[in-house]
């Protein structure tokens, strides 16, 4: 049965468009309209079916049942105030932000009122943020996290719930707060390492050859380092507090290993070494 019978898609990425896809084929929504900046990517979206119809203005966008925002963080809260006169009183507004607490509240404050306002975070993708890569599977089996606030309304909660495990998320709800301080550690801070990494490599002065026999370590440490810089400068700045608690831990464990090496203690290197080799067998899925 169809959840929604409109669905607006504010940025038509890898995240929103497999979002649309998905929903498309499980039956949760009717029309699905799309609205961004650049013209190709909605001509392309809607070319490989994540959308029906182009959006060509936020007026017309914000006619809809629900709006998801897969733009920028840093723009999300501009969008929906730009929305929100447009919009019908019982629309709902979601999101699919890697930071969450205070984009949640800028939403909020934005829509006037936390009643229709849920956020959430797909916990999956990949450095690829275009609509070309967009597929219907990308959230089957994979996270997303809830973020309702003492304001947010059960029946806008039930409905985003519903429409992530629709499309084969595993949902959960969890503070904003701490939300942020686990994602600064296992997402963001680890983008900034990857950037600063290849950097430092490639600011060497043999960086080119360095770079040119790098193999599949130095490619799979840095991958993420290929992910868009606007994406990330945003998420990392609505997030500083806990990105930068989680770069002083790293810190912290980088220095234990310069203290080895300097050291030529090879029992604390084979300690550290063992200890994280364990750690990294809990680690699961996502982005």
């Amino acid at each position: 049965m169809t959840a929604v019978a409109r669905l607006a898609v504010v940025g038509t990425g890898l995240i929103g468009g497999s979002f649309a896809l998905a929903a498309r084929r499980a039956g949760l929504v009717g029309e699905v309209v799309g609205f961004g900046r650049r013209r190709e990517h909605l001509e392309l979206a809607r070319s490989r079916g994540v959308i029906d119809r182009i959006a060509v203005s936020l007026a017309e966008a914000a006619d809809a049942d629900v709006i998801l925002l897969g733009a920028p963080v840093g723009v999300c809260a501009e969008l929906a105030r730009g929305l929100r006169p447009h919009a019908p009183a019982a629309t709902v507004l979601t999101d699919v932000g890697s930071v969450k607490a205070r984009l949640v509240a800028d939403l909020e404050d934005a829509w006037g009122g936390g009643s229709h306002v849920v956020g959430a975070h797909p916990i999956a993708g990949s450095e690829q943020t275009s609509v070309a890569a967009a597929h219907g599977d990308l959230f089957v089996g994979r996270r997303c996290v809830l973020t309702p606030t003492r304001d947010t309304g059960a029946p806008a909660l039930a409905l985003v719930r519903a429409l992530w495990e629709g499309v084969g998320a595993v949902v959960e709800e969890m503070d904003a707060r701490y939300h942020d301080a686990l994602l600064a550690r296992v997402s963001h801070a680890p983008h900034l390492i990857a950037y600063a990494l290849v950097d430092a490599v490639g600011g060497w002065t043999h960086g080119a050859d360095a770079l040119a026999h790098a193999g599949s370590g130095f490619a799979d440490t840095t991958r993420i380092a290929g992910s868009a810089a606007e994406l990330w400068r945003d998420i990392v700045l609505a997030n500083a507090p806990a990105v930068r608690a989680a770069l002083a831990e790293f810190r912290a464990t980088l220095g234990a290993f310069d203290d080895a090496l300097a050291r030529g203690d090879a029992a604390a290197l084979d300690d550290l070494m063992e200890r994280a080799r364990r750690t990294r067998g809990r680690v699961g899925g996502g982005s």
